[in-house]
Order: C-alpha cells, then structure tokens, then sequence
C-alpha cells in the first residue's frame, strides 16, 4: 500500500487538491493555447470567442462522456481550406477585402462557416453510433492499430516543421532566438525526468517559464524584445464591453445562418479526422491504463468508449459552432502533456475548460498568454508534438501489431509515406481530382481503404482447434 501511495499521478476519477488542480488545469491552458488561437487568427474567426468556445466545448464533452474522459477540445487545423473554399465561393469583394484589412470575417461569413461546422458534428455523431451499434469489432475491422497507430505517429511527425519554425528566429530575428526556444525544452525536459513529487508534474508550465525568463534576461542585455502582441484587431469585437473593454469584453457572439455551400465545404472533413479521434482515444487508454496497473487498479477501459468519443466530438462541433467557434477535435498536445505529467483528471480538464472560457473574457488576460514568445511556444512544442509520435509507436506495441505481417507493413509504409509525403512535398494539402485533401486525413482514409482491401479472403485462425 505504501508503494503504491508513492507513485504520483492521478487517474480520470481522482482529484488534486485545489491548488495543484489549477496550476495542472493551467498548465493544459497553456499546451492547448497557440494552435487554438492561431487557427482563429488564420480562419479570421473572432479570437476570444474561439478561446470561449474550446473552454465550454471541453467541459461539455466531459459532462457529455460521463466524466470519464479527460480531453481537452481545441480549435482543429483539418478544416482551414474547407473554411477558406467556403470564404472565397460565398463572400463578397468587399467582405474579403474586410477580412483582409482587418485579419476578422465579417459576421456573415462566420455565421455562413457556423452553419456548416454543425452539420459536420452530425459525421462523428453517427460514426459514434455506428460503434455503438456495432461494438467493437467494427473498429477492429476499419481501424485497427495498423492504421491508428501511424496515423497518431504522422499526427506528431507532420508537426515537427511547425515545432521547428516557431522555435527558429522568425524573420528579421537575431539568433539569440535559439537560446530561448533550446532553455525552454532543455528545462522542459530536465523537470519532466528530474524533478519528483509535484513540480514533477508541471514541466510543461515550468519550461514555458523557464523560457520566458531567458527571453526577459535577452530583453533586459538588448538583444531584442520576443515577446508577441496580438493585433487590437483580433481584440474589439465583442458583444458586450466594461468601458472601453481593456479590462472585461464578452467574446462576440454570432448565430448561424443557413448556408448549403457551407455545409457541402466543411462537412465532409469530419470523415477525415474521425482516425484521428480514434488514434488520440487509443493513445490516452495505453497511458492511463499504465498508471492504473501501478496503482493496483484495474484497467480503465478507456479505449472502449470510442462511441461516447466521437459522439461527443460531434455535439462539441455543434455547440462551438452554435456561439461562434471553428470546428475542433481533442487535442494531441494535452494527451502528450498528461502523458509526461501523469495527470489524467477529468476535474483537471474540466477546470482548464473553465479557466480559457474567464481568459476570453479579460482582455490583459488573452494579452499575456498571447504575449509568450514563439520560441518558448517552439521549444515546448518539439517536446510535445515528438510524444504525439511516440505514442503512435506505443499503440502497435501495446496492441502487439506484428511487424512482420506483409498487410501490416503494406498499410503502416503507405500511411507514413502519404501523410509525411504530402506534409513536406504539397505544404500539407495535394489536389486529389480537384479535392484539397490535407496530409493526415489523406493518409488515414488511404489507410482504411488498403486495409479493407488486404484483409478481403484473410483467413483467421479458429477459435477452437479440432
């Protein structure tokens, strides 16, 4: 019992104390925070209330899986050209002209996209019933570990670029840059192995401080200012101010307005990012079941409800589309995070829904926590996006996929090669018959399809010998 008391972590259904249980939900915040944000910057989605809307998203797929899983939803990069087809076949010359000057979409044209992004929640909803409906051997069939376990693997593999550039001086830039970005993942690193009992389990926060305390020393000696201020732009709009909104502003809430080119634009993406909902379930089951076994408990059986995963990634869809917020999915950077911290709380995750849906609301707030410096945002990123990798090589070992079956090498070379292929090569999107079809989705489908294919006439053993 003593053992097993000293072996920190903490499992979906257990809660730490309330300090710790902030810095953790914190900590997550500021993991989830740039790829949120940035695809509201890159959509021209309205940013605080894209930061409103992952916060009450995530605390709805939380109350919507029973409190039994512990994800965070965030802001999904998949449906960035659907938006930007839908922008350019439905906005006006002076609405694109609007968006260029001003980086916002004009509300017509979010609540265009609005429309859109909640009946691509409907494509999770019915894959969730589908599994449901089906159990598990359906999932076994269309998506076994030979497709979600490289599928996660190129999740992480196609980010490294992105982990790379944010860490690299941006233009202009002195390379003293490096010292910031290479402080913060070799503190990152060094407290996620060294570091016990609870600051053990705050290398991420720890690191990003770490960081931003070299880039204030860089600051201070003159060798340049890093940290980022985000355009007044992305700040004014708002549907309810306190003075002038420097201190308190609602986010700027919009309704949906019917759209059917909207629809046919964005709704077929969500085929593509249901491997990679089912790849992030399989990863986060493989991690928290570890802990559990050192605890002496039994296995959490997370990865059998794949159902309640994607019917709820579907709902969340809808209620961030419903106030204003791009479509999402459960982020690979706060499943990496609670693999190296060990903290898989539900009330963790929870709070950090709580705790983006307050920074949407004050304004210095959303300024501070844009404010950290990309090379600190890199420097944590190349940490993080290389566990996401890691985990997928954690699926097909924890799975026991053999490396020697000619169906299984067949699926994992194609999925690995497309996906890496079309990230490098095309920038992350190839024309396929004049279809954009970003880099991971391809690879999954294409892995799907292969396996369907390679498995017609297979012969299984029988269950029972004669």
């Amino acid at each position: 019992m003593a053992e097993q008391e000293r072996i920190l972590g903490y499992l979906p259904d257990e809660r730490p104390t309330t300090g710790k249980l902030f810095l953790y939900a914190l900590q997550q915040v500021i993991v989830m925070f740039p790829a949120t944000v940035t695809v509201a910057l890159i959509t021209g989605f309205q940013v605080s209330t894209t930061i409103f809307a992952s916060g009450l998203a995530t605390i709805f797929f939380i109350l919507i899986t029973g409190r039994k899983i512990p994800m965070y939803y965030g802001s999904s990069f998949a449906y960035l050209t659907a938006i930007a087809s839908m922008v350019a076949a439905e906005g006006t010359v002076e609405q694109i002209d609007a968006w260029k000057l001003t980086g916002i979409l004009p509300p017509e044209l979010i609540s265009y996209a609005q429309f859109g992004i909640i009946f691509s929640g409907l494509i999770s909803i019915a894959a969730g019933l589908l599994v449901r409906w089906g159990g598990m051997k359906i999932v076994e069939k269309i998506l076994p570990p030979a497709v979600t376990g490289p599928v996660a693997m190129i999740i992480g593999l196609t980010l490294a670029g992105n982990a790379m550039m944010d860490a690299a001086p941006q233009a202009g830039q002195p390379q003293v840059v490096w010292i910031i970005s290479l402080v913060t993942l070799l503190s990152t690193v060094i407290y996620s192995r060294k570091l016990k009992g609870f600051l053990g389990q705050l290398p991420l926060l720890l690191g990003a401080l770490t960081g931003c305390i070299a880039a204030v020393l860089l600051l201070l000696i003159g060798q340049g200012n890093f940290f980022r201020q985000i355009s007044q732009a992305a700040l004014d709009a708002s549907s309810w101010k306190l003075g002038d909104g420097s201190i308190f502003a609602l986010p700027a809430f919009t309704l949906p307005r019917a759209n059917w080119a909207a629809v046919a634009a964005i709704m077929p993406i969500a085929i593509a990012t249901i491997p990679e909902s089912t790849a992030h379930i399989y990863q986060l089951d493989i991690y928290v079941n570890d802990l559990a076994r050192k605890k002496g408990k039994p296995d959490y059986g997370i990865d059998r409800m794949l159902d309640r995963n994607l019917i709820g990634d579907g709902l969340c869809d809808m209620i961030s589309g419903a106030v204003g917020g791009p479509a999402g999915t459960n982020y690979g950077e706060n499943i990496s995070t609670m693999a190296i911290t060990k903290v898989f709380s539900v009330p963790v995750m929870a709070a950090a829904g709580i705790i983006a849906m307050i920074i949407s609301c004050f304004t210095p707030l959303i300024k501070v926590i844009y404010g950290i410096p990309v090379a600190v945002i890199g420097g944590l990123e190349i940490y993080l996006f290389g566990a996401i990798a890691a985990q997928g090589i954690a699926i097909l070992i924890d799975k026991k996929t053999s490396m020697f079956d000619s169906k299984n090498i067949a699926v994992i070379a194609t999925i690995m090669t497309f996906g890496l292929g079309v990230n490098y090569a095309f920038g992350g999107n190839i024309n396929f018959f004049g279809l954009n079809v970003p880099a991971v989705a391809g690879a999954a489908i294409l892995g799907i399809i292969l396996n369907f294919i390679l498995s017609i006439g297979e012969k299984k053993e029988p269950a029972v010998q004669q």
